[in-house]
């Protein structure tokens, strides 16, 4: 194993046998919930979204520690990562919201998984389902209430195909906002007076299901109270983070931190002098003498390419630029003005040293995407581990 690199602030980076690897602390994951919870009050459900392998988080040890905070539900994707929870020991309700395609409807049911439904004759088809298993399935319906995606368009017709439903049970109706932080545009508050429509409708037939919900993290940041109603589902927020809002919006009333930082070990250390070329391409020269460290992650691992000539990496308490092209495995930086650095080494991508940060969001702004995918992206080669 490496040494560790002692930081500029007398700290230290564990260095661990690995090219590559994220560490995830779990305290921050459960101190976030925990705040979403108070924030959002006793009397509405928070519903962590653990998609996407918990946004790389890890979604087997991710909900562990939420389900050990008292969550109640968890939402996912599609069915197999439903399974995968199922499978690990969850036992928490799971709503799956983007998946009801035939063939996994049968492993849907088997593993006690929530389906969301999206449209009325899918809705018939799980009917159909339950009156072969002669078993009542709960659902939730999804209105498709100006995003112009999954979901069920306002319709007179919805309140008479529930109640045709007769081996069924509705539990909830949701509905997801298309541009919840953009303040400027009139398109949320449009998405929510559609949807009250769908609401009001299916009162007036008879219709109430128990569970209400349209946030995901922005209207629960920016206490868009109105959207909350019995439940929210928080994702981004889980793992640290909230998007900037556009427009004049309220005080954010929301505090998480984030709970991953990525580091890589670097491989190779050398001197080049003035005008060497650097990286697929020759797209970085080098102006003066230059000290360059080749770290071993590149785009395989998750770093995006568009970062080249542009990232940075945290070296001992000092951000260093990668020049060069990032490529599949490996990438660049200039360590020049640092503190000695020696292959082996660990040096930070996304996260914190001292008061010097690299969070996904400058990450994203950097290479011209969202945090989102910065997060999602990193490749399931990097390893995980997880701290406190």
């Amino acid at each position: 194993m490496a040494e560790e690199l002692i930081a500029s602030n007398g700290g230290t980076i564990p260095s661990h046998p690995y090219r590559s690897w994220v560490e995830v602390s779990l305290t921050r994951i459960a101190e976030n919930f925990r705040s979403i919870r108070a924030l959002v009050g006793d009397g509405v459900e928070v519903m962590p979204v653990v998609k996407a392998d918990a946004y790389r988080h890890g979604a087997v040890q991710v909900s562990n520690t939420l389900q050990a905070e008292g969550a109640q539900w968890l939402a996912v994707s599609n069915t197999d990562e439903g399974i995968v929870l199922r499978d690990a020991g969850i036992q928490t309700r799971i709503l799956v919201m983007a998946d009801f395609l035939p063939f996994s409807r049968e492993e849907l049911i088997a593993n006690r998984l929530t389906p969301v439904i999206h449209s009325l004759e899918d809705l018939e088809a799980l009917n159909r389902l339950a009156a072969k298993h002669q078993q009542r399935i709960v659902y939730h319906l999804k209105i498709d209430s100006g995003m112009g995606r999954l979901g069920v368009r306002p319709d007179q017709r919805i309140a008479e195909a529930i109640l045709a439903a007769q081996h069924v049970t509705l539990e909830g109706l949701m509905t997801h906002f298309a541009s919840a932080g953009n303040y400027q545009s009139p398109q949320t508050d449009q998405q929510v007076a559609t949807f009250q429509q769908v609401l009001d409708l299916c009162g007036r037939a008879g219709v109430y299901p128990a569970i209400v919900h349209l946030s995901s993290t922005i209207p629960i940041a920016y206490s868009r109270k109105d959207a909350w109603r019995e439940m929210v589902r928080p994702g981004h927020a889980i793992y640290g983070y909230v998007s900037p809002a556009r427009g004049h919006a309220p005080p954010r009333q929301l505090d998480v931190r984030p709970a991953l930082t990525w580091r890589a070990t670097v491989l190779s250390v050398k001197d080049v002098p003035a005008g060497t070329q650097v990286g697929y391409g020759g797209m970085f020269e080098t102006q003066v003498p230059s000290r360059l460290a080749i770290l071993a992650a590149g785009y395989a691992d998750g770093i995006p390419h568009r970062l080249s000539n542009k990232g940075q990496a945290i070296v001992a308490g000092r951000l260093a630029p990668m020049v060069g092209a990032v490529s599949m495995d490996l990438c660049t930086i200039d360590v020049t003005d640092c503190a000695p650095v020696r292959p082996g080494d660990a040096v930070t991508l996304l996260g914190a040293q001292g008061d010097v940060s690299i969070d996904a969001q400058e990450i994203a702004r950097l290479a011209g995407t969202i945090s989102y995918s910065v997060l999602c992206g990193i490749h399931e080669r990097v390893k995980r581990i997880y701290v406190k």
